[in-house]
């Protein structure tokens, strides 16, 4: 028996003194922290250390078998455990082949198998033509599916319109599965001229005039219309402008079972302080101004947005910088932050709780823990057994120190690219241990057990 015991520790209903028994790999009992400890026990003592529920990131894109070179799941998973995560789920696209027939799930999942250090599950995708697929890929394994509304950037995974959705939608709804949907309609996309490209392609401005706020909502109303007609679970992926908040928002209200998220670059840098050229900066839907950054973070404490997760899509440097220059208009848009999520996301948030104090504070993890483990784990199917600290629960748990700063040094990052929009950006929020079901994965800055992750 392991009893890890803490100060700190983030329950569903608040933050206190506590410690876990936990017995194969799974939590039994939350004690008292002053209760006698089990004889023979294993202890670990994480002192005033906060001890949270390890995080779920269920928007992630290893690329492997195929663009290995861009992403692996030995190099994924070990910056999801430096980071905390404990569990992530795979998307579908990205790799060759993609997740879209049971036969290329199971070539991933081979893939997988012997390399990954943190519990890793699977999303298959919704393509033109594959709707005869989805129920098997259910019966394989799959949590759910993940479809694109605008072209994806790979060849392997086209888009589908409202027709393939029609197919789709009935499948889903009678198998209990959601559907992620990046949610951008090509109509209201803005292609810029040959001209202005040869002009204007390193700044910024240039290429966030090509995906307008309103490409974005559009296509959120359209999902909202389908999901109320068909009672599909539909989650909107990386949401990123005010508009779609207030869409979702009228949505919630009206019963449709819609779910949506935002990410860390979303809520922590604006379309202002991007400099000319940094196209490490690029990801689409676009980082926008200052008013869609508050607009997220007012859905998140609402509960209009449900959850936040990295959507982290590595490239090599020379896609992002094609040709050594920071054209933004044809470099790869994508964002690599897995191991950085909680330090970003808790540098921005602990500042709506510092005037509240300790008390303010304590909230602050609480909602980090039902943003970032318990809602992910509910949309992947894992609400039972991941997500939480409680008994029955799967000992997923991260230890880290919420006061520790420290500057962003992309040389000590574990993804496979070291490219990062947080190079140079001092972030709180240290993560000292990460466990995975019981066992010590991360500890002082390394890997402790290599390869001890499941497939889920």
């Amino acid at each position: 028996m392991l009893v890890l015991r803490s100060t700190r520790m983030v329950f569903p209903d608040g933050e206190r003194p506590a410690a876990l028994h936990i017995e194969n790999g799974v939590i039994e009992r939350v004690v008292e922290y002053a209760s006698e400890d089990q004889t023979g026990a294993r202890i670990f003592n994480a002192g005033t250390m906060v001890v949270s529920p390890g995080l779920v990131d269920t928007h992630v894109h290893i690329n492997e078998p195929g663009r290995t070179a861009w992403e692996g799941f030995d190099t994924a998973t070990r910056a999801a455990a430096a980071g905390g995560v404990t569990t992530l789920v795979d998307m579908p696209l990205n790799s060759i082949p993609a997740t879209t027939s049971v036969a290329a799930l199971h070539v991933k999942m081979e893939v997988a198998r012997a390399q990954c250090h943190v519990d890793v599950g699977f999303w298959g995708g919704v393509v033109p033509g594959n709707a005869g697929d989805l129920e098997a890929l259910v019966d394989a394994g799959v949590r759910g599916f993940k479809c694109f509304l605008v072209p994806s950037g790979v060849d392997e995974f086209r888009a589908v319109n409202e027709d393939d959705l029609r197919k789709a939608l009935p499948i889903l709804a009678r198998r209990q599965v959601p559907l992620l949907v990046h949610a951008e309609l090509p109509g209201h996309l803005v292609v810029p001229t040959d001209a202005t490209h040869q002009a204007h392609a390193t700044q910024y401005a240039t290429y966030l005039a090509t995906r307008p706020p309103r490409a974005e909502l559009e296509a959120v109303r359209l999902m909202i219309r389908l999901a109320e007609e068909f009672r599909t679970r539909v989650h909107l992926v990386h949401v990123s402008s005010a508009e779609s908040v207030e869409a979702i928002a009228a949505a919630k209200a009206a019963s449709v079972p819609i779910t949506a998220e935002t990410c860390p670059h979303y809520l922590t840098f604006t379309a202002g302080e991007i400099a000319n050229g940094a196209t490490e900066f690029k990801c689409a839907p676009p980082i926008r101004t200052s008013a869609h950054r508050d607009a997220l973070w007012d859905g998140l404490a609402s509960g209009v947005l449900d959850m936040i997760a990295t959507d982290h899509s590595p490239s090599p440097p020379e896609l992002k910088r094609p040709g050594g220059v920071g054209d933004f208009v044809a470099a790869w848009g994508g964002i690599a932050s897995l191991e950085l999520s909680l330090a970003a996301t808790w540098t921005r948030h602990r500042a709506v709780g510092a005037s509240a104090g300790q008390a303010g504070q304590s909230a602050a993890r609480a909602n980090l823990a039902r943003w970032m483990s318990a809602a992910p784990a509910s949309l992947a199917g894992l609400g039972t057994r991941k997500g939480q600290i409680a008994p029955g629960f799967d000992a997923d748990l991260v230890v880290w120190d919420p006061d520790a700063e420290g500057v962003v040094d992309p040389s000590r990052l574990h993804q496979r690219h070291k490219l990062t929009p947080y190079a140079g950006r001092s972030l709180a929020g240290t993560v000292a241990t990460t466990f995975v079901r019981g066992e010590r994965v991360w500890d002082k800055n390394r890997l402790t057990r290599a390869y001890g992750g499941h497939l889920l």
